[in-house]
């Protein structure tokens, strides 16, 4: 009997209409646009004016329904990655369920920051795998500007709001996701945190003033920290399943700075022509970096194709999967 993988068989993303130009937050803070392009590669971001990371959660399962040609109430689970949650409980995945109409299905939130597609992915496999279920979807989908200080030129000008779902079925064919290599290290985490609203600093009119409810990050020791393991979990992955350069069809990234994507990619040995590569435009969403990064690049993704994602957090996490694509 041939082992089951989880496949991807559908892929939708969503971005809001508002582009948030670095001409714009030029205005804002001190900072300009070749700045801005030189270190990140970040010329504009998509911001969501009127909603919730839940409405775009809508948005995307609308269309990855449609696409398949399914019914919500298909759906066996729903796992949404996030880090801007509709609300600390309940759950963003069960109001998305709520809001489309997914009455058969159960669901729950996955917080990994930048990598907690990755782990989403790993988590909704296993279900497949198992035969336990039929129908799972991993949602990534973050509204950053919720949780950024617009007076933070070392945050601001790096995130962006969007995302993208997809649908995990059971693949025969020895297509789908093939191996997993993921990673956590919590001694990182006070480089790249939101301090309060959490249980160790609840929101009090002090964490307020000191503008703590927003993202930090120490740029440095984070990039330091990504361009390196990003990579080297890139590398391990290919390592394990005696994957060369040759063999990758794509290198899907996650979108936070376009020096630690060519770092990546370098250490694959893959040439800029396998790299999928939308920073420019949308910055980085978080959890919906990865899919929308498919989401764009669906038309050209061919069945069999090598493709490994990758992916660094806060934390902080990391890892990076190997799949082959199913259609």
């Amino acid at each position: 009997m041939s082992k089951i993988h989880a496949a991807i068989t559908a892929v939708h993303g969503y971005v809001p209409d508002y582009r948030l130009t670095n001409q714009e937050l030029e205005k804002m803070v001190d900072t300009n646009d070749e700045w801005i392009t030189s270190r990140t590669g970040i010329k504009e971001r998509r911001i969501m004016k009127d909603g919730a990371s839940s409405d775009m959660g809508v948005k995307v399962m609308e269309g990855l329904l449609a696409k398949r040609g399914i019914s919500a109430d298909e759906i066996d689970l729903l796992i949404c990655t996030t880090v801007t949650p509709d609300h600390v409980f309940p759950a963003t995945a069960n109001i998305i369920c709520d809001k489309i109409g997914a009455k058969n299905a159960w669901g729950f939130d996955l917080s990994a920051a930048c990598s907690g597609f990755l782990y989403g992915l790993t988590t909704g496999a296993q279900f497949i795998q198992t035969g336990m279920y039929k129908k799972v979807v991993v949602i990534g989908i973050d509204k950053m500007s919720a949780i950024i200080d617009y007076e933070d030129r070392a945050t601001c000008i790096i995130f962006g709001d969007g995302g993208g779902a997809v649908l995990l079925e059971a693949n025969n064919e020895g297509l789908g996701i093939q191996d997993s290599y993921l990673k956590s290290d919590g001694s990182g985490r006070q480089f790249l945190f939101m301090k309060a609203g959490g249980s160790a600093f609840p929101a009090t009119r002090e964490t307020v003033e000191k503008r703590e409810h927003f993202a930090y990050q120490e740029g440095k020791t984070v990039f330091k920290f990504a361009v390196t393991n990003m990579a080297d979990a890139a590398a391990t992955i290919m390592e394990r399943n005696n994957l060369t350069a040759d063999d990758i069809a794509w290198l899907v990234p996650h979108q936070a700075n376009k020096r630690i994507i060519d770092a990546t990619a370098s250490r694959m040995g893959v040439g800029p022509e396998k790299v999928m590569l939308n920073i420019e435009k949308y910055g980085n969403t978080t959890n919906g970096t990865l899919p929308l990064c498919l989401w764009e690049w669906e038309s050209q993704l061919k069945k069999g194709d090598n493709i490994v994602l990758a992916a660094f957090g806060g934390g902080f996490t990391w890892g990076a999967t190997y799949l082959k694509w199913a259609y």
